[in-house]
């Protein structure tokens, strides 16, 4: 196609979509060697550090230029957990009333970190007479939000609906999708002056002309794409949008978000109480309240205006009668782990990834066992604990947030025609692969630490050493593969295999075990990986599962069904020795459709509702017998 155009516009809406047709725009080739860039590198980075750790760690797991980074910034919270030592205080607090029996409810100033000062104060409180010390009033305001980035979208959806950022982006893309909002993947918080028109009329309608406050917000994120706009309504006269629940509520949240960025500030007044006894030898006790006296744009938004605690009206002097003082012993509290909300908005504030990657990077760790969601908290697993350990220790340069967000900085360069898309590329993947390829030398993570000298094998009585298996760490007996003995990380005698009490008749060194496999129960040598015997009952398997059909490439075994992955298909009873396999069930009939050689020979097998009886050999025309029928029809 030659000099093709671009028509861009960012809701689909019938003003939007004809407007862009109508003024459609050359390809900016400096974009899309950017996109081009960032996938490229995201495989380079992926495929060579994946690679290494298939080979050091496991089979199966990954690593990424931002996913691990993401991992680590967990990993680094996970460790201040572990290593944070509690400390003991005191809270005090008194329930006192005025004479109009008005309860006000005081917190001690201070946090005593023995008993003994913490009796002191109880002991002072209670034989002393109480009073108000003194007052405080504060009016101050509180400002709207700025319009939703894709990232603040995330992390208010998690925060007041529990949705997981990728769900929340799913809603997203069909209100969308269905012309309710603007473009979903933006972190701009820009609103177009048509838009903001369209604002004001809501405004004045629903809430009063003199709530109007035209703002403009400038996004804190360096390099954000402020020629985007915010997430907003397309049509913000519907406060209701949407075909479900879920999309209701997102629109909603959205609609109100975006009405209320353009409206007055809300004003809160703020009132302190100070009380002590009249000798004053305890720390003064505090009470705080809030009211709003202008709700501004608070009225769009009601529910960000939170629980308020009024308290009553006293003057200094005033007397208080003491109820109740109370010491409630307590320690502190290590640092929160991160939340799917709360990793975004690090993530964002340390420049790691883009708006549109959030979700996903949050799904793959979680999709990978790096990391588990329980009560909304992100708690790292042992598989991931060992391969953000391995990175940090061999490529703590590749998964710091200083290379990430530069690597973001050169690709934002690209796309502004700044930097060559194949010179960054060069010379960051050369002295990558190089660092990759020198890792290889290193021995595979297989022994992670010696066990408890009380946690001895269930089998041999001997010392065991902290392993990863697939489900996290475990122990196992040190004599492995001689001794098959294990345990969970708790003690419990892991029963997973069971000698049979036979010899295996392959390598005649390891004996026979009982193992689970994904596909139910299964005999094999207990000296795996060394030998990879697998025992099988034939006559059962074939009473079974047999076809009856006999197997056309080896001759000796019989088609049996079988169950893989992928589902049901039909192989050589003979494996591992014949590793002949077919599609669908054999009908015991052969192909005998000319070929060159003569005629094809290989099994005909059941068709579907739409294809008849075929071949079983792809390369065979008759594997297809539906199209072959209409080459004949045409010939004739």
């Amino acid at each position: 196609m030659k000099n093709p155009e671009r028509v861009v516009f960012h809701e689909i809406t019938e003003k939007a979509v004809k407007e862009a047709i109508r003024h459609p725009r050359e390809i900016d080739q400096d974009l899309r060697k950017a996109q081009e860039a960032r996938r490229v590198l995201d495989r380079l980075v992926g495929y060579d550090l994946s690679g290494l750790i298939w080979k050091k760690v496991r089979y199966g797991l990954s690593a990424g230029r931002v996913q691990s980074p993401a991992l680590r910034i967990i990993m680094e919270r996970e460790r201040e957990i572990r290593a944070f030592i509690p400390v003991t205080y005191f809270v005090i607090t008194a329930n006192t009333e005025t004479n109009k029996k008005e309860s006000i409810e005081l917190r001690c100033s201070i946090e005593p970190s023995t008993k003994e000062e913490s009796d002191k104060i109880l002991k002072d409180g209670k034989n002393g007479k109480w009073l108000v010390v003194d007052i405080g009033e504060e009016s101050g305001s509180r400002k709207p939000r700025a319009p939703f980035t894709t990232s603040t979208l995330q992390q208010s959806a998690s925060s007041r609906f529990g949705f997981a950022p990728s769900r929340t982006m799913k809603i997203a893309q069909k209100l969308y999708e269905d012309g309710h909002i603007s473009y979903m993947r933006t972190d701009s918080t820009n609103l177009g002056t048509e838009a903001i028109e369209n604002i004001k009329n809501v405004i004045s309608k629903k809430f009063g002309l003199d709530l109007i406050e035209i703002r403009q917000y400038k996004s804190k994120i360096k390099n954000a794409q402020e020629a985007h706009e915010a997430i907003r309504p397309t049509h913000p006269e519907f406060d209701s949008r949407g075909k479900n629940d879920d999309e209701a509520k997102l629109y909603k949240l959205i609609w109100q978000r975006t009405i209320a960025s353009q409206m007055k500030d809300a004003i809160v007044l703020k009132t302190k109480i100070l009380a002590n006894i009249e000798e004053k030898t305890i720390p003064n006790f505090q009470a705080n309240g809030g009211r709003t006296t202008f709700k501004g744009w608070l009225l769009a938004d009601p529910a960000a205006q939170g629980e308020e605690i009024e308290l009553p009206k006293v003057t200094v002097g005033n007397k208080l009668n003491l109820l109740d003082l109370k010491s409630e012993e307590k320690q502190t509290e290590p640092p929160h782990r991160y939340t799917e909300a709360g990793l975004i908005k690090e993530l964002e504030k340390r420049g790691i990834g883009r708006p549109s990657t959030f979700a996903s990077i949050l799904q793959t760790i979680q999709t990978r066992g790096y990391v588990n969601k329980e009560n909304k908290a992100l708690i790292p697993t042992d598989t991931g604990d060992i391969v953000s350990t391995f990175l940090e220790n061999n490529f703590a340069d590749i998964i710091s947030d200083s290379f990430t967000a530069q690597m973001e900085e050169d690709l934002d360069e690209i796309a502004n025609g700044k930097k060559d898309y194949t010179k960054t590329l060069k010379d960051f993947y050369g002295p990558f692969h190089k660092s990759v390829k020198a890792k290889d030398k290193i021995d595979k993570i297989t022994n992670l630490g010696e066990a408890p000298a009380d946690m001895k094998c269930p089998i041999c009585g001997g010392p065991m050493i902290i392993k990863l298996g697939r489900t996290g760490k475990f122990l196992s007996c040190a004599k492995f593969p001689d001794c098959i003995g294990a345990r969970t990380i708790g003690g419990v005698e892991m029963t997973g295999q069971k000698e049979t009490g036979e010899m295996c008749p392959k390598c005649e060194k390891g004996k026979l075990v009982e193992r689970e496999g994904r596909f139910g129960k299964f005999i094999s040598c207990g000296n795996y990986p060394k030998c990879k015997y697998i025992k099988k009952d034939e006559a059962l398997e074939l009473a079974q599962h047999g076809t009856g059909v006999a197997c056309p490439k080896c001759k000796k075994g019989q088609m049996v069904e079988k169950r893989g992955r992928f589902g049901v298909f039909y192989g050589c009873s003979n494996y591992p020795d014949c590793k002949h396999i077919i599609k669908a069930k054999p009908t015991g009939k052969i192909c005998g459709y000319g070929r060159e050689n003569g005629p094809c020979s290989a099994l005909m097998m059941e068709g579907t509702k739409t294809i008849g009886e075929r071949c079983s050999d792809k390369t065979c025309p008759n594997h297809n017998p539906h199209k072959l029928a209409e080459e004949n029809a045409k010939n004739k």
